[in-house]
């Protein structure tokens, strides 16, 4: 009975477990082996305390055909079966469960491993995007922006990025290191110029040293200034002191503005003493030498030396681009320097003429003759060619100063000069030999023509009536010896044989022309046959 009271007890704690499993979800085979069960477990629990009853009643046979009857055994074989079916159909839903559980387990990580893979490929394509955008593609863009400024090409730029990283501290230092090139480059390109201009002045200025005439300054000048400042034009002006105008001695890249041959007057520099510059916006009067400006610049710069003016620089614009404001300074250093180098001509051509030249008739003076006459009979000698020398004297000239005076007897002998200038051709040289004596030298003439040549002068002189103060003067007559190379005498005497000539013709009776060799007058004749 204590082993039933202690069976009973587990058979309650059994029922509890089962009031607990039909509240559970559960499929109809294992719920109907639960209730199958639980109705065996009851009908066992019943023939128990039919059979304790009886043991109670004294009924101990009775007891055990019940406990151990086929009707017991049966039910406890049923609630074993029961419970086995139970068991293996919870088993069953359980496993089903746990491997639909597994299925679904699977399926999410599936689904996990699908989302984390494009969670990360997401990742990935910002990462790219990022990267590409905001990375990769503007170090791209900068690398090549560099290596273009590293060859000078300026033209590369970047944007003007305001991001506030790094790549925008970067970008902002490429930009300022491009900018910072470009001046540096427009600095160099400057000095660059400079230099150049400065070298092509030095080189001009050197040459102007070297010019004895204003036709070589002029060649050098518009050598020089053409390369200095290629979109001027412009011409070299002198001022002619004989006939008080502006004469254009040299001009480069054909200026249209201004004319060749015009008075100071109607120049604004040479009026001021200043550069002039001349337009149509306005700006100052034009000058009146210009044509028409038509929108461009004209500049007149006045050369001075030895407080004169001595010239004038002229420059327009050759091009659109034409200008002048950045080059005053070397303007004015070139003007400066052309008009010293002009003056300096200027004053070494009145220097050589007051060396070489008459002041008194302007025909060349013994010195020159000297220097001429070795260099013809020189030339004469060594390519056997004719020269003729005449030797001029004028008769009684003592008694035109003493009867007339000294103004009277100047004047004649300007008119001598006068007629040897007029006959004298190309390449001859009329000189004053000393005192009344004159001498024409002639390269390529022989006895015949320098004869001819000397009664036509002396004809020319004879029939011309001075006056002088009002009063009539005798009729002037010369006395001309001639002499040839080779004809007559060798090179190197053919002054002193033309000179003996002249004083054979002197002893009979001047106003005559006598040839050396014989001492013969000249036959007026012959002029003709010999012209």
């Amino acid at each position: 009975k204590a082993n039933w009271l202690r069976e009973t007890e587990e058979v309650a704690a059994i029922d509890r477990i089962v009031v607990r499993l039909r509240s559970w979800p559960m499929g109809a085979a294992a719920r109907t082996a639960l209730e199958q069960a639980a109705i065996d477990l009851d009908r066992l629990e019943a023939m128990e305390r039919r059979a304790i009853a009886a043991v109670d009643a004294g009924a101990a046979q009775a007891a055990r055909d019940l406990l151990y009857g086929p009707v017991h055994i049966g039910l406890h074989d049923g609630v074993t079966r029961a419970s086995a079916r139970f068991k293996a159909v919870v088993r069953a839903d359980l496993d089903e469960q746990i491997a639909a559980a597994r299925s679904r387990a699977d399926r999410w990580d599936d689904l996990a491993q699908a989302l984390l893979l494009l969670t990360g490929l997401l990742f990935l394509g910002v990462l790219y995007f990022v990267l590409s955008r905001r990375v990769a593609r503007p170090l791209t863009h900068m690398t090549a922006v560099v290596n273009r400024l590293a060859r000078r090409d300026y033209a590369a730029d970047l944007p003007d990025d305001r991001r506030r990283d790094e790549i925008g501290e970067v970008t902002r230092a490429v930009r300022l290191f491009r900018q910072d090139s470009i001046e540096r480059e427009r600095l160099e390109r400057e000095r660059d110029e400079d230099r150049r201009i400065k070298d092509l002045i030095a080189r001009m200025m050197h040459r102007m040293q070297g010019c004895d005439s204003e036709a070589e300054l002029a060649e050098v000048v518009a050598c020089y200034l053409p390369q200095a400042f290629p979109d001027l034009a412009g011409q070299l002006f002198v001022h002619d002191q004989a006939h008080g105008r502006l004469l254009s001695i040299g001009r480069w890249k054909d200026p249209v503005l201004t004319l060749a041959d015009f008075d100071p007057a109607s120049c604004w520099a040479l009026r001021r003493g200043h550069p002039h510059r001349s337009n149509q916006r306005g700006e100052d009067v034009c000058c009146q030498h210009l044509d028409d400006p038509e929108g461009r610049d004209a500049l007149c710069v006045p050369l001075t030396a030895q407080s004169g003016v001595v010239g004038m620089l002229y420059l327009e614009a050759a091009t659109a681009h034409g200008h002048y404001a950045e080059r005053e300074l070397y303007l004015d250093l070139i003007t400066e320097n052309v008009g010293l180098s002009l003056a300096n001509i200027q004053l070494r051509a009145t220097l050589s003429a007051l060396a070489t030249r008459d002041p008194l008739t302007g025909l060349a003076n013994r010195r020159h003759l000297d220097e001429s006459f070795n260099r013809e009979r020189a030339l004469a000698e060594s390519r056997k060619t004719p020269l003729a020398a005449l030797m001029i004297d004028i008769d009684h000239f003592k008694r035109f100063n003493d009867e007339h005076g000294h103004d009277a007897g100047d004047m004649v002998m300007q008119h001598v000069a006068h007629t040897l200038m007029a006959h004298a051709s190309e390449g001859d040289l009329a000189c004053r030999y000393g005192g009344e004596e004159f001498t024409l030298l002639m390269p390529g003439a022989d006895a015949e023509q320098a004869a001819a040549r000397a009664e036509a002068i002396r004809l020319t002189i004879r029939k011309v009536a001075l006056a002088h103060r009002g009063r009539s003067l005798p009729p002037v007559t010369v006395s001309i010896g001639v002499a040839a190379f080779p004809e007559q005498s060798d090179a190197a005497s053919l002054l002193s044989v033309a000179d003996g000539a002249l004083l054979a013709a002197k002893a009979a009776g001047r106003d005559r022309v006598v040839v050396a060799g014989g001492a013969r007058p000249f036959d007026p004749g012959r002029i003709d046959a010999a012209a």
